[in-house]
């Protein structure tokens, strides 16, 4: 069945971030219509300028927050929407560890206005953006969808308990058709160099904090703990490139199509892990240049480390992780050197 025969417009929450627009870069480029909501708060709309660029075509784009509800239905109201993929999130586990609140506020309150919106308009196809996070630090690894879902932090609480909804809705009601995709380590940047991470402030994850401390904006990068049981002594985590991770959102908006499953998760991710040393050492090929670093204590709740069994990603989506730590080194840099300071920020 070809998927667009039955999905031709997606709404895309969220998309002006970092995984949404590049996944509203393959959407549109395989024949989509895209809407576009996003509230700009962790986004800037110049990136969806720049994915009309690269796709040749543009999004639909309206601001909205998920906490609106009267404006999220009026999205449904004016456009006639067959799937959702639902990005819309903070995302940061330590500023969720200050500010719990916020975000149980922010991503609970959004997410179920989305489903009850959702179902007014008789809409039950959704992709769900969620987060190797929800493995929590007791699990062994590698990990796999069967294993019992905890976390350490606000943020991986929202995407567990926003798993728990969405298994509860399809157990309820049999319309609802859902894949849940829990990501890894994205990192990299779409080839053009058009689009790419651009975190608000300080960045949180390693990758934009080594592509920053190579273009000038950060003095050195500050690595959390070389004591763990791994080859070199810093942690390993599951890196996947951003465009791999992005056609992991068309390949479930397939199988969604081809197939009725109510609830079923997935593993984003390679299936293998890189110490933190190892990707400064590819970045450093990539870029040219050393990367000045500083060992630091390790962080409360970070573990030694983690990667994805994604088999079943690949037997039911028939997805896989593609491109190298190389190839996520090389995009990186060929996007933050060509936007020193990513979409206009200061």
């Amino acid at each position: 069945m070809n998927t667009r025969e039955t999905v031709k417009t997606v709404l895309v929450t969220g998309g002006a971030g970092y995984i949404g627009s590049h996944t509203c870069v393959e959407l549109l480029q395989q024949g989509y219509e895209v809407v576009v909501v996003d509230n700009l708060v962790n986004a800037q709309q110049e990136s969806l300028n720049r994915v009309a660029k690269i796709a040749g075509k543009a999004p639909v784009f309206l601001r909205v927050d998920l906490l609106d509800e009267v404006a999220l239905d009026a999205v449904f109201s004016q456009y006639s929407i067959d799937a959702v993929i639902h990005f819309a999130a903070l995302k940061a586990v330590g500023e969720s560890v200050a500010k719990p609140l916020a975000y149980y506020h922010n991503n609970m309150t959004g997410t179920l206005n989305l489903f009850r919106v959702m179902a007014q308009h008789q809409v039950f196809q959704l992709v769900y953006s969620s987060s190797a996070t929800v493995y929590g630090d007791s699990n062994p690894i590698p990990y796999r969808e069967d294993m019992p879902l905890a976390s350490t932090s606000p943020y991986g609480r929202s995407k567990v308990m926003a798993e728990q909804i969405m298994m509860d809705l399809s157990a309820a009601d049999e319309r609802w058709n859902i894949a849940s995709l829990r990501y890894f380590n994205p990192v990299g940047a779409h080839p053009s160099g058009l689009i790419g991470e651009d975190p608000t402030g300080i960045p949180n994850n390693l990758m934009p904090y080594i592509s920053q401390v190579a273009v000038g904006r950060r003095e050195h990068l500050s690595i959390y703990g070389n004591d763990y049981m791994t080859a070199d002594g810093t942690g390993v985590r599951d890196y996947i490139h951003v465009v791999d991770l992005a056609n992991g959102h068309l390949q479930a908006l397939q199988l969604l199509a081809r197939k009725h499953q109510r609830f079923s998760a997935y593993n984003l991710g390679a299936g293998k892990g890189f110490s933190v040393l190892d990707v400064v050492k590819a970045f450093e090929k990539a870029c040219g240049q050393s990367i000045p670093y500083k060992f630091e204590p390790r962080r409360a709740g970070d573990i030694g480390e983690f990667y994805a069994d994604a088999s079943k990603a690949a037997t039911e989506l028939d997805w896989r992780a593609a491109r190298s730590l190389d190839s996520m080194c090389a995009d990186t840099w060929n996007w933050q050197s060509k936007n020193p300071s990513g979409y206009g920020q200061v």
